[in-house]
């Protein structure tokens, strides 16, 4: 994504006709869950799998009262901003979060909780550290409730994640004690015009790929795109982000 974008955000973006190209659509995703977890009025949060902290820049520039701690267990990434203003840098796991607790009120996790292992420890440490009626928010990707593992094809390899149902992140939400106030469904502008977008540039992008990776990833990468879109046209994989609020402390 990097490569690709020439920016430092790893998400797959939410493209709009106002969001054509990588790095707008990718702020504006940033921007939409930032909205929906109103950290407008959220001072103390916890991004968790921050990547290389775009997105936490991003919401520190507009939202000026928060304080954000970036929790990656990958110290390069970590290691990739340098000193910044109302952001600290956490190296840790995400199921063993170094943070005392009722300390926090947002726990974020933008396209990085499908990671996360196991997921349902990840939810019971946001439980711990954040406030009494705190949000967690989480966007994911998932493959819808009636499609099998065996329709994702090439994906079931080059997808490099868990590959979660929202029926099983809903148990675990349930299980530890939120609510989910919200879930909005953003498929249909995340796989398919990144998908598009990749195909119509493939020339230059692939020549920025070459200088960095062998021929042949970049023609698995290019497969995988192309089964990437299908399998949301055929609504084998959607995209999700929850707003889940902690209710109880017990």
């Amino acid at each position: 994504m990097q490569l690709a974008t020439g920016g430092s955000m790893l998400n797959f973006g939410c493209w709009s006709p106002k969001h054509t190209d990588p790095i707008s659509a990718q702020n504006n995703l940033c921007m939409i869950f930032g909205n929906l977890a109103e950290l407008s009025s959220g001072k103390h949060v916890v991004d968790v799998g921050s990547g290389l902290s775009a997105p936490s820049k991003l919401w520190r520039d507009n939202f000026s009262n928060l304080h954000l701690y970036c929790v990656n267990i990958n110290f390069k990434q970590l290691s990739f901003s340098g000193k910044q203003k109302n952001i600290e840098f956490i190296n840790s796991t995400s199921v063993k979060l170094p943070l005392i607790s009722n300390s926090v009120d947002r726990v974020l996790a933008l396209e990085s909780a499908q990671h996360f292992k196991p997921l349902s420890d990840f939810i019971y440490e946001s439980k711990r550290i954040l406030t009494q009626s705190g949000l967690l928010v989480m966007a994911i990707p998932i493959i819808t409730g009636d499609s099998s593992f065996k329709k994702l094809g090439l994906l079931k390899f080059t997808w490099s994640s868990e590959h979660y149902r929202l029926e099983t992140i809903k148990e675990f939400i349930k299980a530890a004690g939120f609510v989910i106030s919200e879930e909005k469904f953003i498929g249909k502008s995340v796989y398919e015009p990144l998908a598009n977008y990749y195909i119509e540039n493939r020339t230059n992008l692939k020549k920025s790929i070459l200088e960095k990776y062998p021929n042949y990833v970049e023609k698995i990468l290019y497969k995988s795109i192309l089964k990437m879109k299908q399998a949301s046209e055929q609504k084998i994989i959607d995209y999700v982000i929850l707003k889940c609020i902690l209710k109880s402390k017990l």
